[in-house]
C-alpha cells in the first residue's frame, strides 16, 4: 500500500473513531410529563406515552442534541420528582405561576392557555359566583391552578379534587359532580368524545393571570439555566421553521402557541 494510501486509511479510520465516540458521548436527558391529559399527554393502548406535550418536547430534544427518554409521573409528585432528579425537564401542560416558581425555573412559554367551567347541557347553573353555587359540587385535578381556582373563588361549594383529569371527566359524565373547572383546551377536545357529549363549556374564559400566570412552560430546575436557555433558543426555531406549526395542527384547531 502506499503511503498516500496509508494516510487516506488512517484518516478515514480516525474520522470513523470521532464519530462513533461523538454518537456515543450524546447528552441524554429525560423528559417528565403526566401521561393523563389528553390530548397534551396521555399513554396509548400500546403503553408508549404520546401527546402534543410529548412531541414538543422530543423535537426540543433533537435541536439540543440530546436523547430524551419520556418519564410518566402522576401530576401531585410532578414538581418533586424534577427536583429529586427523576428527570431533567417537566413538559406537561404546566401554569408559569409565581407559587411554582419558588420551587423551578421555567422556559418562555410554548402555548397559551385559559381556563373554563363545564357544566352538563341543560344546567340551570349560569351564574358563576359564591353565592350562586353555594353547595353545588365542583370538581377539578388536585395540584393544579383549577384546584386554587375553585378553593378561592366558591369557598361555599362541595369541592372534589381527583388525582388525574380523567377521573374529574368520568364523574363529571356520570352525573357525580355537577360542574367541573378546567384547562379549557382539554375539555373543549373531550366534549367532542362520546363520554363528553353530556356537558359543555359554560361562562367566559378564565384568563386571571394570578391563576393562569404566563402561559404554560417547561420547568426545569432552579440550578439549570443553562439547559432552559437552550429549550428556550430550541422553541424558537421550532416556531420560526413551521415545526410547532406542523405538530400544533395534528392536534388543534387553532394555534394554542398564540390563542388566534
Amino acid at each position: 500500500m502506499s503511503l498516500k494510501a496509508k494516510l487516506v486509511q488512517t484518516i478515514a479510520a480516525s474520522a470513523l473513531v470521532m464519530g462513533m465516540s461523538s454518537a456515543a458521548m450524546a447528552e441524554s436527558l429525560r423528559l417528565g410529563t403526566e401521561g393523563a391529559y389528553p390530548p397534551f399527554n396521555y399513554i396509548e393502548s400500546n403503553g408508549e406515552i404520546a401527546g402534543f406535550d410529548v412531541e414538543i418536547g422530543l423535537e426540543l430534544c433533537k435541536r439540543i442534541g440530546a436523547d430524551c427518554e419520556v418519564v410518566a409521573q402522576d401530576w401531585d409528585g410532578i414538581i418533586p420528582g424534577l427536583i429529586a432528579n427523576k428527570y431533567d425537564f417537566i413538559i406537561a401542560s404546566m401554569f408559569i405561576t409565581e407559587e411554582r416558581k419558588k420551587q423551578v425555573d421555567f422556559t418562555d412559554p410554548y402555548y397559551l392557555a385559559a381556563m373554563t367551567h363545564m357544566v352538563p347541557k341543560g344546567s340551570e347553573i349560569k351564574e358563576f359566583t359564591n353565592d350562586a353555587l353555594k353547595d353545588v359540587i365542583i370538581g377539578a385535578q388536585s395540584g393544579t391552578t383549577q384546584a386554587d381556582y375553585i378553593e378561592q373563588m366558591y369557598p361555599d361549594a362541595d369541592i372534589r379534587l381527583y388525582p388525574t383529569q380523567d377521573e374529574v371527566n368520568l364523574d363529571m359524565a356520570s352525573g357525580r359532580i355537577d360542574m367541573q373547572v378546567g384547562d379549557m383546551l382539554p375539555l373543549l377536545d373531550w366534549s367532542t368524545t362520546d363520554d363528553g357529549a353530556c356537558c359543555e363549556l359554560a361562562g367566559e374564559p378564565i384568563t386571571d393571570p394570578a391563576f393562569v400566570g404566563e402561559g404554560v412552560g417547561i420547568a426545569v430546575r432552579q440550578e439549570d439555566d443553562d439547559l432552559r436557555e437552550r429549550l428556550n433558543k430550541a422553541l424558537q426555531e421550532i416556531r420560526a421553521d413551521g415545526t410547532y406549526k406542523k405538530i400544533n395542527d395534528k392536534y388543534f384547531t387553532i394555534d394554542v402557541y398564540t390563542m388566534k
